[in-house]
């Protein structure tokens, strides 16, 4: 996105009741992309259950989350834990760029609190703004799609 290349990618997106972030690494996407070809927007899906059932199989057999990249999930109340996280990172990785896209309802606070760590080195966009068929679109769908694993196990129990 942009003519800047960055290097680290942040996800943070949330479902209902579940806050999440992925975080990964500029070298890495290359390999990653093939691995998540079959990922889908939920709320764009008509068999929904269906869906879920094989991604998770998908999830396993491509190793998806033992991958280079960094993943978590928490109860939305929690969130300022999955902030802390983002914000530590930032801190510790300062002399990089950073692409963070964020889910819209979350969008302003947390690039106002972005701006206070780092606003140089940091570009914050909306998940809406995140191009069809980009590696960045690509890469936010699998953490929207954990965080539906995760809130349809909730709600099963």
């Amino acid at each position: 996105m942009g003519s800047k290349h960055f290097d680290y990618y942040i996800f943070i997106d949330y479902s209902e009741i579940f806050l999440g972030y992925l975080i990964i690494k500029k070298e890495t996407i290359k390999e990653f992309i093939p691995k998540i070809s079959k990922f889908s927007h939920y709320r764009e899906l008509k068999h929904k259950e269906a869906y879920i059932h094989s991604i998770k199989k998908i999830i396993e057999k491509n190793n998806v989350l033992s991958y280079p990249v960094k993943t978590k999930i928490r109860k939305t109340i929690d969130t300022p834990e999955i902030y802390a996280d983002i914000l530590d990172f930032l801190k510790t990785h300062s002399n990089c760029l950073i692409f963070i896209s964020v889910d819209n309802n979350q969008y302003h606070n947390f690039e106002r609190l972005v701006k206070i760590i780092d606003g140089e080195s940091t570009k914050v966009v909306r998940e809406s703004e995140l191009r069809k068929d980009t590696f960045e679109h690509r890469i936010s769908l699998v953490l929207d799609t954990l965080l539906n694993i995760e809130r349809l196990k909730y709600k099963r129990i």
